[in-house]
């Protein structure tokens, strides 16, 4: 299983992004799928759930990312998408993108399947 992140990179304040994660593996169906940023120095642990899409579809997002972040799945493809938008200085991190295990409860217990990460840098 692997799951790789891309469209990382550097914009201005203001500014947007979309970051892709491509699963091979497995599918994202029946998965929970996930968007998560960590700052520079910190821990995995010390982050962040940026956006959510559950079993059932359902949308969740950080009060950070609401209104702006926007989180998507191609499952014919198997692709995770992360719109960013209307960036700033904070959104400054790494985003790693992460699944669940497959099943059919819309609760997202766990992510054993983790990207590497893509870095977002927001010059102000």
């Amino acid at each position: 299983v692997q799951l790789v992140e891309s469209g990382g990179g550097s914009v201005q304040t203001g500014g947007s992004l979309t970051l892709s994660c491509v699963a091979s593996g497995l599918t994202y169906n029946r998965r929970c799928t996930t968007w998560f940023r960590q700052d520079t120095g910190k821990k995995r642990e010390e982050g962040e759930e940026v956006s959510r899409l559950d079993r059932k579809g359902a949308l969740r997002y950080a009060d950070s990312a609401n209104g702006r972040f926007t989180i998507s799945q191609d499952n014919a493809k198997n692709i995770l998408y992360l719109h960013m938008y209307n960036l700033q200085p904070e959104g400054r991190a790494m985003y790693s993108c992460a699944t669940s295990g497959s099943g059919w409860s819309s609760e997202c217990d766990s992510y054993p399947y983790w990207g590497r990460g893509a870095q977002v840098t927001v010059a102000s």
